[in-house]
């Protein structure tokens, strides 16, 4: 097994790729800080090859995308680990290998359509083909209507909505080459009832489902099939920094089932939106909250 960085001259990409990886097919092993494996691997994904953005992780937690890329690779799919920090997608891509799955890692700002065109044409360029597009990378900013700033409202669109669009504009042609797929878009229950004071935030949120239903009504003819999932209070690296313990044990009172909820909650509801089992599913938001939407009152803080 050898290291080979792939040049990404006037891409505006920077790739890494390890070749060759020749192992057979086991997705039995895990690592202390992974999920431990309860049932094998059912072959989901087998023969798709996925674009993962935001599939790196602060710290040595696991969050959504990084849990999604794992689980995408687990149900048999090759996938291209997208973050705006290559070593976090590395890492992301090397914990794969490690399990004997096919993974590479992508540096990209999707924030920018270039990097984003670039982007699917290094995943279509390294494994022939592009099935399953999930957008996850989102960023949290806290301020409420009375101190959030143009410059924050509009990183905050930039990144967590038009990252979305760029994304999916890139990743349709390689769709319709291979006649169809599937993207999946990672909104929050933040989109649906109160959540605090994080303005921004939750209006980026609900601009996602918007979206979400928009690409879904133009794409379908193209058997491009379109959906959203909205996690609750999901315990992640991204959220540790903001939430004290006495607030952690709210958030996990607070929904119906009184669990918290993790990334491989979030993830395995990526597996069905991505996979044929869920190929008369399109436009729609699937909730994965323990039943938070369903309780009287909304999160207030």
């Amino acid at each position: 097994m050898r290291d080979v960085p792939r040049s990404g001259e006037g891409l505006g990409v920077r790739k890494f790729v390890r070749l060759p990886y020749n192992a057979p097919t086991n997705f039995g092993l895990r690592t202390t800080d992974l999920e431990p494996r309860t049932t094998p691997m059912s072959g989901r994904l087998l023969h798709k090859v996925a674009i993962v953005t935001g599939a790196g992780s602060q710290g040595s937690g696991v969050g959504n995308g990084k849990a999604a890329a794992i689980t995408f690779a687990r149900e048999g799919a090759k996938v291209v680990c997208v973050d705006l920090s290559l070593d976090r997608a590395e890492e992301t891509a090397a914990q794969i290998r490690r399990e004997y799955g096919d993974a590479i890692a992508c540096q990209a700002d999707v924030a920018d359509k270039s990097s984003c065109d670039a982007m699917t044409a290094f995943a279509v360029e390294h494994f022939g083909q592009l099935d399953i597009l999930h957008n996850n990378v989102g960023i949290v900013m806290p301020e409420g209507v009375r101190d959030v700033t143009e410059a924050d409202w509009n990183r905050m669109f930039s990144v967590n909505v038009t990252s979305m669009l760029f994304t999916s504009q890139a990743a349709i042609p390689h769709f319709e080459t291979a006649g169809g797929g599937a993207i999946v878009n990672v909104s929050s229950v933040a989109a649906m009832r109160a959540y605090g004071v994080a303005t921004a935030y939750q209006t980026t949120k609900a601009a996602i489902v918007g979206l979400t239903i928009s690409l879904a009504s133009q794409l379908a003819e193209q058997s491009i099939r379109v959906n959203a999932i909205a996690p609750g209070l999901v315990w992640t690296p991204m959220v540790e920094p903001f939430v004290t313990p006495e607030l952690r044990e709210g958030r996990r009172r607070s929904a119906l089932l009184q669990n918290e909820g993790t990334a491989w909650d979030i993830a395995w509801g990526a597996v069905y939106l991505a996979s044929d089992e869920a190929r008369w599913v399109t436009g729609q938001v699937l909730t994965i909250d323990g039943g938070l939407t369903l309780t009287t009152r909304g999160v207030t803080r």
